[in-house]
Parts: structure tokens; sequence; C-alpha cells
């Protein structure tokens, strides 16, 4: 006995030394195997360490509203195509325009969506996010189907109206506030509300809320499914929220007939060409969609509100003009939304300067010549969306918050791609820019405010403000 324990010991540390090797392994092969082949006329550029590559330059903080010392650097030496080796794969960068936009209208066709495998884990593999052909479009249709019922319901605007009145109301003795915070609390109880119908007094609202936050913490942790880790917590909360679900579905599914409620998941009941499972994944993927990048966007447009002065005066104009053809206490309808036009401006100038989506992550399935370049396949590919939005040669005063460019420029031209492009284009885009607007109406009409000027939102990638953008608040009139 004692003799097999210790074989199956000795067999067991040969196994984990001889895969530990092998990882290695191909790991280095994967890094130098593409210097070694002919494989044509790939962009120029450098893979950078053995196995890192580039990756720790390319992450490393920077302004949202520059491109960074990296991007600088290699389009620099470069061009606006180059190749490098980050995130584990060759990879070729795109700060081009027209490349860019040749890669999210061939999605499915030349490229797919290919994010780190640890993404999948947290994320799920029915998630839209990651889902990749058919599975992506039967996803995606429910979502536009979703949203198109949902925009201009007069439940879904009294909602957001509601709830931005509620946490405005909160500041009423306070001097100052930690914005983000505050952004997140809206987005998540207008998204909470609308998707599962629950009310932040909820015990549910507070249990998913919890384990939403430790999920989002996971997001941007090191991928290392070890117990107690960041990354291992958030596979464990996405678990939790999805038990939390189901157990709402079957509560809605015996109750069925007793009262109906106008939210997403009573008419994702209703859709049977999503398995269950798809049904859950769909819910968290659009409290993700509906809560950070949402609560972000708000937090751009009052940040450079407070460097825009005269932005700022003409949005409350507008504001104002549409609260003075109203009943007292009434509220906002989708015709008022429409009146907005400004508002727009400032919300589609927060996204180009801000930049809160900087890139996204690509797979070439074929070799894929485009101009005179070689993109073999199997390689990943970064289309680098801030790249353009900052690019001087594409917009007047790159470097300065600008609404008034709107009036003349279309918000769906090539060189605006702030929510993606092609099949993957966000389908949610048109509710985030309800709920900005209307909780701009009732923060203009009621508050003046001043931020801490050394408070920046910064790329890591992913984009947040240090101090969680402090407000300081010099009025309050409600």
């Amino acid at each position: 006995m004692p003799e097999l324990l210790s074989s199956m010991a000795g067999g067991f540390w040969l196994s984990l030394v001889v895969g530990m090797f092998g990882f290695l392994f191909g790991l280095i092969l994967n890094h130098f195997l593409p210097l070694l082949l002919r494989l044509g006329p790939v962009p120029r550029g450098t893979f950078g360490w053995p196995i890192l590559g580039e990756t720790l330059r390319f992450l490393k903080p920077h302004p949202s509203n520059s491109l960074g010392a990296f991007l600088q650097d290699h389009c620099f030496r470069y061009g606006k195509v180059f190749k490098s080796h980050l995130f584990l794969s060759p990879t070729v960068v795109s700060c081009d325009q027209e490349l860019n936009y040749f890669i999210l209208q061939n999605e499915g066709k030349l490229f797919e969506c290919s994010y780190p495998k640890p993404i999948h884990g947290i994320l799920g593999k029915n998630s839209m996010l990651v889902a990749v052909g058919d599975t992506h479009k039967r996803l995606r249709n429910v979502a536009l189907s979703l949203v198109t019922i949902t925009k201009s319901k007069p439940e879904f605007l009294h909602d957001i109206e509601t709830t931005a009145i509620r946490i405005l109301h909160s500041w009423k003795e306070k001097s100052q506030v930690i914005f983000c915070e505050e952004a997140r609390k809206f987005t998540f109880n207008v998204i909470v509300k609308q998707v599962l119908g629950l009310t932040p007094d909820e015990p549910q609202t507070t249990r998913i809320l919890e384990d939403f936050l430790t999920f989002m913490r996971g997001l941007i942790s090191l991928p290392l499914y070890i117990p107690g880790t960041p990354y291992a917590r958030a596979v464990q909360a996405r678990s939790r929220i999805c038990s939390t679900v189901k157990a709402i579905i079957e509560e809605r599914k015996r109750n069925a007939g007793n009262s109906r409620k106008s939210d997403f998941l009573e008419i994702l009941l209703t859709v049977n060409t999503l398995s269950e499972e798809e049904k859950v994944s769909f819910v968290l993927d659009s409290l993700l969609g509906g809560y950070e990048t949402t609560s972000l966007l708000m937090a751009m447009v009052v940040h450079f509100l407070c460097q825009s002065p005269l932005a700022l005066q003409q949005l409350k104009v507008e504001h104002q003009k549409i609260r003075s053809m109203k009943q007292k206490d009434e509220k906002l309808n989708w015709e008022d939304y429409k009146k907005m036009e400004f508002t727009q401006n400032v919300i589609n100038e927060a996204l180009r300067y801000g930049n809160i989506v900087k890139f996204v992550h690509r797979k070439a399935l074929k070799d894929v010549k485009y101009r005179d370049y070689l993109i073999p396949s199997g390689w990943k590919v970064l289309p680098v969306f801030s790249a353009v939005h900052l690019d001087p040669t594409l917009h007047a005063s790159a470097f300065q918050f600008h609404p008034w460019r709107w009036e003349s420029q279309d918000q769906m031209c090539k060189k605006f791609t702030a929510f993606g492009g092609g099949a993957r284009y966000c389908p949610g885009s048109e509710l985030a820019k309800v709920e900005v607007a209307f909780f701009l109406h009732h923060l203009v009409l009621s508050f003046r405010w001043r931020s801490i000027e050394d408070d920046l939102p910064l790329a890591y990638p992913y984009v947040e403000f240090q101090k969680g953008l402090v407000l300081l608040l010099d009025h309050c009139s409600i």
C-alpha cells in the first residue's frame, strides 16, 4: 500500500511537471513561431519580450482622452497598423479608421469575437458578449426586440425619472458627493427594475448587488481560479446571481396569469428561441451592460461639463425650455427626449473624447489581405476605437471637448464607433442615452457643481476615475 501511494504521488508530480513544461513550451512556441515563419507582408512592429510580449506596456494607465505612450510610440514608428504580441497572442493592432470599419463589418466572415479565455470563465459560454455565429445572432435579435419594445414605454421612462429624482433628492443636505458611486447606484436601480422588476428596497436587490459588485471586481482581476482570489470569487458570484435569477423565473412561472409585469424578464419568458440557460445569461448581460458602461458615461459627461461652462449653460437652457412647456411635476416622455438635441451632442462628444471602450478583441478566421497588409489566420486583431476618435485628421480639435461638432457630424459615421459597429453594435445604446439625458435634465436644473481638478478618467484599459469623481455641490434648490 505505501508503495502504491508513493507511486501515485510520483505520478501526480510527474504529470504536473510535464503539464507545466508543455504549457510553457506552448507559450514560447506561440511567441517565436510567427517570427520564424514566412507569413507574407504582415504589418511592421515588434513582439517585445518572450511570453509577455508588449502586454504590460499596452496596459499602462493613461488619461482616457489621450492615446497613451504605447500607441503614440508605435504609430510614430510603424504607422497606424502594426504587429505586436498582446495577451499571449500575435496581434495586429489597428488605429486606422478604414481597417477598423472593415473588421467590424466582416464580423463572422473574416473575423470573430475572441476575448481571452478567462473572460469566458466569468461571463459564461452563453453570454452574448463572447458568443459567436448563430448563437450570437439569436441573442442579439432578442436584445434588439426587447430594446425596441422598451425604449419609449411610459413605464420605463417613468422608472428612470423617478430613480433620478430619488438619487438627487438624497443630495439635499450634502456639500459633496462621490459621483461615480451615485451614478452606479442610479444605473443599477434602473436596470434591475427594468430587467427583473425589482425595487431598491427588496432583499433580492441587495443580494444581487452584493454578488454583482464581486462579479465586476473579478472581471478586471488576474485570472487565477484559486479559492479566495477575486477571479474565483467572481465566478462563484456569477453562479449565485444565476441561481437568484432562476428562482425569480420559477416564481414567475408559478404565478403566471395572476399578475403580469412589464419588465425584460416577462417578455423573455415568452421567447422560444432561447434555452433557460441562455435566458439567465441574457439577464446577466443586461445587468452588466446597463450598469457599468452607462454609469461611466454619466461620469464622463459630468466631468467634461465641468471643464466647459459654455456647453453647460447651453445644456441648461435646453432643459429649462423643455421644463417650461410642462406642468409642475409632470413627467418627461419620449417626445421630450427627442427635443434634447444639444444633450445628444454632449453625450456623443463625451463618448468620443472620453473613450469608455478603447478597443475590442477579434481573431482572423482566415488569411486576410487588406491593402498591402496580410493578417495571418489565427492572429488576434485589435481595432482601437480611441485612436480614431482622437485622430486630428478626422476630428477638428480632436483633443478638445467640443459638443458643437455634432451639429454637422453624423453619429453613425465610420469615424465614431463608441458603441462598436457591424453585427456587434451595442443594442442597448439608445437606452443608455435616455438614462443619461433624463438624469442630466434634473441635475442641471437642480444643482451647480465643481470637480477636483486632478481627478481624471484613466484607462487601465478599462476606464475609471481614481477618486471616484468628487463633486462639490455649490447650490441646491431641490
